[in-house]
């Protein structure tokens, strides 16, 4: 239905017909390269290609799959810095999915970029609503194998071209097999495949013995399953409770392909395979999906999606520091950026990492950007780590630029004006911006201050002699962040500006000393800062305080200033002292940021979590390094089964994969466990393993799964092919697939691997 209106509107929509024409346009780059490349949309509707020039041979420019959006031109910093040399109106940004760099775009007319943009938009959004199975069977995206495959491009395909296709599918397929199933799909006995019966090639190539097995233990005649058996089948394997009933009438009328199947409450071989294949049959639990959990607990009870240095999209040293690096970790659900700001030309501060090469943006920008894209991924509370290296001037200007371009989401008096005991909730703070910072007074002293006049104006200059020299004179390690480097020996006073320090309510910055010293002199409303070096020697001396610290203080850690690549630190280890701000240098995929999205990936994406409650009791006996858990180990037995269209780690056409499949655990240090299946010879099509892994867990509530797939090489480190890290707690039982993720975190569909989960208490050991 979605390809065939797709292929509609490549035939009528305006846009599109000038696409498929193909249009030259500016490629732009850097401020000095911009290159003129003919761009055209294939008749596919799913992919553009360039050349050189009309008529040069072209190649894939980008997969109407990959794009996220379409940004006008005025939305692209480098765009906008080259306003003088090309109308705004003419650019546009292509925003991929993941890490992949933005593609921008200089067209030759106003009318020409709104085609573009206008015609892309209109594929992304097609695109976007086509469901798992419709995309599987989506024409277009089959018909992209049918060109890759149909070398003459005649838009038949003989057998020759088949072999060639089943290598670039990473299928090593025996000769006589692939030629039977070839025959069969040639109804018109041609010689070649067109058309419906390269999809017939297709899905008799793509047909899961190992479902059609399972399919049959439970249906007794082995072509439906009656509403009984299948209900059978939802609370023996996949461990659906007494609701399976009502819950098999709602899958089968989902999944049924058949109009009478529905009618008769019956379920199909395509049906199951439909419902395994879905969101209902995938690993991640649906109901983990929206916001499930307690939103109205105090900010110190959740964890905290937070970024590191959010500016830079590179290394720390001469990386590029980009307004883009905010639109990725805010649209990727980040609730805490970082914004290092220090004093810049014309008496407007700038953001960049100090003391490096790394370039500059001036602070309004990324002002502006956290203004626009604040919640369009989650409506809970934004905040701003603000790490303010101005002068006194340039620090009003901050105050100004945050007051003035933020507005209402700025939070900046308590709320209903009253001291609180403890810090507000999520729920309370939706839609508001909160500054995290240093600050003059403390919260009670603003209340008071608040009752008797207004907050000062952005516009004050320091007085002599005023309340502003505040006296008597901070301690030395409060003092020592405000002065001005060449003024440390003197003593000077400090140059914080008041009506930037108003602007902090609940989120006070201040030193940490020890947790005995945080109890009795620090209030709710203050943050402690970590580097993730000192927060693991505090895990390790003293575990069970720093839990109990962060069950009513807020914690943030953030990566060792040794990262230089911008690499990053296990996030598992410090959330299991209940640290909720562990700050992620999100730029940089790997194994760290699969555990941190994947985590994250649960509660709407909406960057709080909810931590157990063991992690919130203030009087918690709970020690990371030492754990004694109430409960009695859980073992986790994971049969890994098969797997589907794997996609090549090496894109030359001979080479196919001889795949892995390695489970790991992160938790406590106790539970942090891996192991692997054997790996299959030359099978990345549909590689089947058949093995049972068996892990043991003390503490389930803090871990974390990561299905990693692998190419094996005895020679070498085994190549990265796909992966899926998901909670423990959002993990479903049963036979279930796990669709894997790119080393960017973005979907590889259709590639998936099939398994069997199942969880029971540790037996009793008899003495």
């Amino acid at each position: 239905m979605m390809a065939s209106l797709i292929q509609d509107r490549l035939t009528t929509d305006q846009d599109l017909l000038l696409m498929q024409e193909g249009m030259l346009i500016r490629k732009v780059r850097s401020k000095s390269w911009k290159k003129l490349r003919y761009f055209r949309l294939q008749n596919d509707g799913m992919t553009v290609w360039h050349a050189r020039q009309a008529g040069g041979s072209e190649k894939p420019s980008f997969s109407i799959s990959d794009v996220e959006t379409v940004r006008k031109g005025r939305d692209s910093e480098l765009l906008r810095s080259l306003a003088e040399e090309f109308p705004l109106e003419q650019g546009f940004t292509v925003v991929f999915h993941g890490r992949r760099s933005n593609l921008d775009l200089v067209a030759n007319s106003v009318e020409e970029a709104q085609t573009w943009m206008q015609g892309l938009q209109l594929l992304v959004d097609l695109v976007t609503s086509m469901d798992q199975q419709e995309r599987l069977d989506q024409a277009g995206w089959l018909s992209d194998w049918f060109q890759r495959g149909d070398k003459n491009q005649d838009g038949r395909m003989s057998f020759e071209e088949v072999q060639r296709l089943l290598h670039l599918m990473n299928v090593e397929m025996d000769q006589e097999y692939a030629f039977s199933l070839f025959q069969t799909a040639d109804v018109s006995q041609s010689g070649t495949l067109e058309g419906e019966e390269f999809v017939q090639f297709y899905k008799a190539l793509t047909k899961r013995n190992e479902v059609q097995e399972l399919f049959e233990n439970f249906s007794a005649d082995g072509q439906k399953l009656t509403l009984l058996e299948f209900v059978d089948f939802l609370q023996g394997e996949q461990k659906e409770k007494d609701y399976a009933p009502d819950l098999a009438l709602e899958l089968i009328n989902r999944y049924e392909p058949s109009d009478s199947g529905k009618l008769r409450h019956v379920l199909s071989m395509d049906g199951f395979l439909s419902y395994l294949s879905s969101k209902d049959g995938d690993i991640f639990n649906p109901a983990c999906l929206p916001i499930y959990q307690d939103m109205t607990q105090p900010l110190s009870h959740y964890f905290i999606n937070s970024s590191h240095n959010t500016y830079l999209v590179g290394d720390q040293l001469c990386g590029q520091s980009s307004v883009e690096g905010y639109i990725r970790a805010l649209k990727r659900g980040c609730r805490c950026v970082e914004v290092d700001v220090w004093d810049g030309p014309s008496g407007e501060p700038v953001v960049y990492h100090g003391h490096t090469l790394t370039s500059r943006i001036p602070f309004k920008d990324v002002v502006a950007a956290v203004a626009q894209y604040a919640f369009q991924r989650s409506d809970y509370p934004l905040i701003l780590s603000l790490e303010n290296h101005c002068s006194w001037e340039q620090q009003q200007t901050l105050a100004q630029h945050l007051t003035e371009i933020l507005g209402e989401q700025l939070l900046s008096a308590p709320l209903d004006g009253l001291l609180p005991t403890q810090l507000p909730s999520p729920e309370q703070l939706r839609g508001k911006i909160l500054l995290k910072g240093k600050k003059l007074e403390t919260l009670e002293q603003d209340v008071e201050d608040e009752d008797e006049e207004e907050e000062p104006e952005c516009d004050l200059e320091p007085q002599q002699g005023s309340e502003l020299e505040p006296e008597p004179e901070p301690e030395p390690q409060e003092q020592e962040p405000f002065l001005r480097s060449k003024d440390r020996k003197k003593k000077l006073k400090p140059i914080l500006c008041p009506a930037l320090s108003a602007l902090v309510v609940y989120l006070k910055s201040v030193p940490f000393h020890s947790f005995s010293h945080s109890k009795e002199h620090y209030h709710f409303y203050e943050i402690s800062s970590f580097s993730e070096s000192k927060a693991r020697n505090l895990l390790k001396e003293a575990g069970n305080e720093f839990v109990q610290h962060n069950t009513w203080q807020l914690s943030r850690v953030y990566p060792s200033g040794l990262r230089t690549d911008s690499s990053n630190y296990n996030p598992q280890e410090l959330w299991n002292a209940g640290c909720q701000m562990v700050a992620m240098n999100m730029q940089t995929a790997g194994l760290e940021m699969d555990i941190c999205d994947g985590f994250f990936r649960q509660n709407g994406v909406c960057g709080y979590v909810l931590k157990p409650d063991f992690l919130r009791d203030a009087q918690s006996s709970f020690h990371p390094e030492r754990p004694i858990s109430p409960y009695k180990a859980q073992i986790l037995l994971v049969q890994v089964i098969s797997g589907q269209q794997l996609p090549k780690v090496n894109t030359k056409e001979k080479s196919i994969v001889d795949p892995l499949v390695k489970v790991e655990i992160f938790g406590i240090q106790a539970d942090t466990a891996r192991q692997e299946t054997n790996y299959v010879e030359n099978n990345g099509f549909n590689p089947y393993w058949g093995q049972t892994l068996s892990f043991r867990v003390l503490v389930p509530e803090l871990a974390m799964l990561r299905f990693v797939v692998k190419d094996y090489d005895w020679k070498s480190r085994n190549d990265f092919i796909g992966q899926f890290t998901l909670p423990w707690t959002c993990m479903q039982q049963g036979y279930r697939h796990i669709h894997l993720l790119s080393r960017d975190g973005t979907s590889l569909h259709p590639a998936s691997i099939f398994v069997y989960i199942s969880t029971h208490e540790e037996p009793e050991t008899e003495s």
